[in-house]
C-alpha cells in the first residue's frame, strides 16, 4: 500500500484553485508581440514569458482555442499575477483578455506596443509594471491543503520499449492512488490510443465518455487518412522505433498503462478543467509540448512525463516531471532525469516501490522543490492550430 502524504503548502487562490507555485506571467496576446514579452521577462528574473506565434489571422474555432488557453493559463492556480502585453490591432484584444483573467480574482495589467511608444516604450513600462506586481506575490503566503485538490496530469515522450513494460506501469499505479484519495488525474494524446482504445474505453464511466474518446480517435485517424497517410501499423518517430517501438498500435497499448486501473469520469475538449475528481481523458495532439499545454491549461499543476529516451522539455507555469526507465538515459541524460526507476527492469525495484517513489516525488514537488526543467529554465510553450493561417 502506497503512503498517503496528504497536506501540503499551498496557495489557495480567490476562486477556490490550490497552487503549487505562485509565477509572475507575461502573455502575449499576438506573435507581434512576443519580443517585448521576452525582453521584460529577461529584465525581470522572477518572470515568466508564454508567447507563441498565433492571435491574429485565425478563424472561429482557431481563433477561440487561443484564446481560452491564453486565458486558462493567466487564470492557472500555478499563477499568482500577471501581465498581457498586444500590439494594439490584433483579434485577441489584450484588454479584454485581462479582463478575463480577472476574473479569476488575479491582479492583472495590461500594455498595447503602439500605446505605449513602441517596442522600448512598452518593455519599459513593462518592467516597471511587472515590479509592482511582484511586491503584490510577496506578501501570498502558502497554506496547508490536501494533496487530492491538485490536479496532476500525465504524459509520456521520448518513448522506447521500457516505457510500455516499467514507468508507464509504475505511473498507473500512482494514477490509482491519486484517484482513490478523490484527486484529479487527467491524461490526453489522442494520437496515442490508436489501436487500444477498444480497450480503455471499457473504463469509461459512461456511454457519452466511450463515444467521445471513440469519435476523437477515429477523427485522428481519418485526418491522416486526408493527408494520404494510413497510421495504423505505422506511425512511430524514429527515436521510438530505435528504442523497440514498431507500431502506434504498440505504443498505444503502452501508453495507456499509465492510466491505470481507474475508471474514466469525464472527457474534455483540450485545455478544459475537470469538473469532477478522479480519471479525465483530455483530447490532445500526440506532441509533447502541444499535449503539455493542453493538460496544463486544463489546470494541472504539475506534469508527471515518462520518456524511455529522454527530453528536456518543461513548461512555462507548471512543473513537468521526467520519469526513465530506461537506465542508459538516466545516465546519459541524468541532468534532465527527476526520477530514476531503471531498477524495474534490473529486477531490484518492484513496479508498485517505483510508483511510491514517483507517488512521493510528487508531495516534495508541491511543496516547493524544483525539478530539473526548471532549474534549466526549460520553458515551452505552444497552442495547438485546427485550420489554415488567413
Amino acid at each position: 500500500m502506497l503512503d498517503n502524504p496528504l497536506s501540503i503548502n499551498a496557495y489557495q487562490r480567490k476562486d477556490g484553485s490550490v497552487g503549487i507555485r505562485n509565477h509572475l506571467v507575461i502573455i502575449s496576446t499576438v506573435a507581434c508581440a512576443n519580443s517585448v514579452a521576452e525582453k521584460i521577462s529577461q529584465k525581470i528574473e522572477e518572470a515568466v514569458a508564454c508567447t507563441h506565434p498565433y492571435g491574429c489571422d485565425q478563424l472561429g474555432l482557431d481563433a477561440q482555442l487561443t484564446y481560452r488557453t491564453l486565458s486558462s493559463i493567466g487564470k492557472h492556480p500555478n499563477v499568482g499575477a500577471v501581465l498581457v502585453v498586444g500590439l494594439g490591432c490584433e483579434e485577441i484584444s489584450a484588454e479584454e483578455l485581462a479582463e478575463e483573467i480577472e476574473k479569476s480574482g488575479k491582479t492583472v495589467e495590461f500594455i498595447n506596443i503602439q500605446e505605449s511608444g513602441g517596442s522600448e516604450g512598452a518593455v519599459n513600462r513593462g518592467v516597471s509594471i511587472c515590479q509592482r506586481l511582484l511586491i503584490e506575490l510577496e506578501k501570498m503566503r502558502t497554506t496547508h491543503v490536501n494533496l487530492s485538490e491538485l490536479i496532476i496530469g500525465l504524459e509520456c515522450g521520448g518513448s522506447d520499449y521500457t516505457s510500455g513494460i516499467a514507468s508507464n506501469p509504475a505511473l498507473g499505479i500512482v494514477t490509482d492512488i491519486l484517484t482513490e484519495i478523490g484527486g484529479k488525474v487527467i491524461f490526453g494524446e489522442t494520437t496515442e490510443l490508436l489501436g487500444a482504445e477498444h480497450i480503455l474505453v471499457k473504463r469509461a464511466s459512461s456511454p457519452i465518455v466511450k463515444d467521445y474518446i471513440l469519435d476523437k480517435v477515429d477523427s485522428i485517424e481519418q485526418e491522416a487518412k486526408k493527408m494520404k497517410v494510413d497510421i495504423r501499423g505505422a506511425q512511430p518517430s524514429p527515436g521510438n522505433i530505435a528504442g523497440g517501438i514498431s507500431t502506434i498500435e504498440e505504443k498505444s497499448l503502452g501508453a495507456i498503462c499509465k492510466t491505470g486501473k481507474s475508471q474514466i469520469m469525464s472527457a474534455l475538449d483540450f485545455g478544459v478543467a475537470p469538473t469532477v475528481s478522479g480519471l479525465s481523458f483530455m483530447d490532445t495532439p500526440g506532441n509533447d509540448l502541444l499535449c503539455t499545454c493542453g493538460l496544463v491549461a486544463g489546470g494541472a499543476n504539475l506534469v508527471l512525463f515518462t520518456t524511455g529516451r529522454g527530453t528536456p522539455m518543461g513548461f512555462p507555469i507548471a512543473p513537468v516531471v521526467k520519469i526513465t526507465a530506461n537506465k542508459k538515459t538516466a545516465m546519459n541524460m541524468s541532468g534532465n532525469i527527476d526520477i530514476d526507476i531503471s531498477g524495474i527492469l534490473e529486477g531490484t525495484v518492484s513496479v508498485q516501490d517505483a510508483g511510491q517513489k514517483i507517488y512521493q516525488a510528487i508531495s516534495d514537488i508541491a511543496n516547493g522543490q524544483l525539478v530539473r526543467a526548471e532549474l534549466l529554465d526549460h520553458r515551452e510553450f505552444g497552442i495547438p492550430r485546427i485550420g489554415p493561417t488567413l
